[in-house]
C-alpha cells in the first residue's frame, strides 16, 4: 500500500503544478477588450476564443483529477492502523514506589519509602 500512496502523491503534486501553470497562462475577462482594440492578443495559437476554451477545459479536467487524488490520499491515510491510548501510555511503565522501596527486613513507609515517593513527584 505504500507504493500506491507514493504514486498517488506524485500524481497529485504534478497535477497541482500543471493547474498552477494553466491558471497563470489564462487571461482575465478584461483582456478581451484589449484584443478588440488591436493589441494582438486574439492572434494566439488556438485562435481568438480557442485558447480560452482549451485552457478552461484542461483546467477543469485537471481540477477533477486533483479532487480525486485528494480523496484517494485521504482514504489511503485513513486505512492505516490506529494506535490506542496516548504517547504517555506507551512509555516504559515504572515499578510502583512501594514495591521497589521494600527490601528484605524493611518496614513499609520507612525512610526509603519516603525517599522513593519524593522521586515520583514531578518538579
Amino acid at each position: 500500500m505504500s507504493w500506491l500512496f507514493s504514486v498517488v502523491l506524485t500524481v497529485h503534486i504534478l497535477v497541482a503544478l500543471v493547474i498552477i501553470a494553466l491558471v497563470l497562462m489564462q487571461h482575465g475577462k478584461g483582456a478581451d477588450m484589449g484584443a478588440a482594440f488591436g493589441s494582438g492578443a486574439s492572434g494566439s495559437l488556438f485562435g481568438a476564443s480557442g485558447s480560452a476554451n482549451f485552457l478552461s477545459r484542461t483546467t477543469g479536467v485537471l481540477a477533477a483529477v486533483f479532487f480525486l487524488t485528494s480523496l484517494t490520499l485521504a482514504y489511503i491515510a485513513s486505512d492505516k492502523p490506529k494506535t490506542t491510548g496516548s504517547l504517555m501510555q506507551e512509555s516504559v511503565q515504572s515499578v510502583p514506589a512501594s514495591t521497589a522501596a521494600q527490601g528484605v527486613g524493611e518496614v513499609p513507609g520507612g525512610a526509603a519509602g519516603a525517599a522513593s515517593k519524593a522521586k515520583d513527584i514531578p518538579k
